[in-house]
């Protein structure tokens, strides 16, 4: 092997090494930040949801949440940010429950047409007009709560990595 190739090949090492280091770091102080929030949420309050999901199907929060963590997302078809978090929502349905909550993003077949072009597998309500982010006190899209026996163990907006997620979903 030339000097030149070793060189190469160390820089190489160095920038995965610093990635690495980079996106560790920063999971760790969103969990933080996260851990940190949810102390807002009153322990006693239960978060409930019943109500049909776009396909028609009944969604119960609170028993979904007895066996297994659940993921509530609220997020909304012209989210910009949301384009890039919906991939790892979608992804970590296919292990843990989840709800979506489309904020405003227009009726059950556009969102029906939305989520078969996408390819998305989620159970979504419709919340055409806020009523549920409101009662969630949802500030912005998107934010994901983790669910446990119907309490809110995490709350996270905004950008948020699939080991981010994961880490959430693991403590709850």
């Amino acid at each position: 092997m030339s000097e030149q190739h070793k060189r190469h090949t160390g820089k190489w090492k160095k920038w995965l090494r610093e990635i690495l280091f980079f996106t560790v770091l920063l999971t760790v102080v969103s969990v933080g930040v996260d851990l940190w929030r949810s102390q807002s949420v009153p322990d006693d309050t239960l978060f409930t949801l019943k109500a049909p999901d776009i396909q028609g199907e009944a969604v119960d929060i609170a028993a979904l949440s007895k066996e297994q963590p659940v993921i509530v997302y609220f997020w909304a078809t012209w989210c910009g940010v949301c384009r890039f978090i919906t991939p790892s929502v979608n992804w970590l349905s296919q292990y843990y429950p989840t709800v979506g909550i489309s904020l405003t993003s227009g009726s059950d077949q556009k969102l029906q047409q939305y989520f078969a072009n996408k390819g998305l597998g989620f159970q979504n309500v419709n919340d055409e007009k806020n009523v549920l982010g409101r009662e969630w006190g949802v500030a912005f899209t998107p934010t994901v709560f983790i669910v446990r026996d119907g309490k809110v163990t995490f709350i996270t907006s905004g950008i948020t990595t699939p080991p981010g997620l994961l880490a959430r979903l693991w403590l709850s």
